[in-house]
């Protein structure tokens, strides 16, 4: 069992450009003429060098062009582990955002034209308030920026077992963690190897394009 402990860090604001920067209904920024442009091979930068980050990805991008665009694109899935953030667990969904947007710009603002798409990917814990208890869940988000704009998607949530939380003074938590990021990890933990990390950064990766291309399809 890995265990966490760090104060609950305060909301971190979501800086950089807007999300309206870009509109995929604007027809010079129509989403397909992405595809044709991108027909002889697909560049994918991805702001982490770890293997599931990289591989679920790129079932992402395989799943949606085979069952959406029912295309045959090769893929090219490029690490920048240079630009990750830390190995902190992000310890809300607006951190973990945070994170994974910075990831982003930071790769758009270093390689520009020569990547297709740019991917930030971070998992991490958020909590729900319901009838005066706090549960948390797990899942991951992507954040993806390319020339028909800006998408953010989400994986689904699993719930940590109530006796993995344990209140300190009120405005901290001891986490007690099933797995650990760097092996199995705690999704996987949880769900019996049922879903793993690799699976929930495809969906985040699949709601974020989804999100991107939906006014072109």
């Amino acid at each position: 069992m890995a265990e966490h402990n760090s104060p609950v860090p305060n909301p971190r604001r979501l800086t950089g450009p807007e999300v309206g920067d870009f509109d995929p209904a604007d027809p010079g920024l129509d989403g397909l003429s992405i595809w044709d442009r991108c027909r002889d091979g697909i560049t994918i930068a991805v702001g982490s060098s770890e293997s599931h980050k990289l591989l679920g990805t790129r079932d992402a991008f395989e799943t949606y062009l085979e069952r959406i665009l029912k295309r045959d694109i090769p893929i090219e899935v490029l690490p920048h582990g240079e630009v990750e953030q830390s190995d902190r667990l992000p310890m809300s969904d607006e951190e973990a955002i945070w994170a994974a947007r910075h990831e982003c710009l930071e790769l758009e603002d270093r390689l520009g034209p020569t990547c297709h798409f740019f991917v930030g990917n971070e998992g991490g814990l958020h909590g729900l308030d319901v009838e005066g208890q706090t549960r948390y869940f797990v899942r991951s988000w992507t954040v993806m920026r390319c020339e028909g704009g800006e998408g953010w998607g989400g994986s689904s949530s699993v719930q940590l077992p109530v006796n993995a939380v344990r209140d300190l003074d009120g405005s901290q938590r001891s986490l007690v963690l099933p797995g650990r990021r760097r092996s199995e990890g705690i999704v996987s933990a949880l769900t019996g190897g049922l879903s793993d990390r690799r699976s929930a950064v495809r969906s985040a990766t699949l709601n974020a394009l989804a999100t991107i291309f939906f006014a072109s399809r």
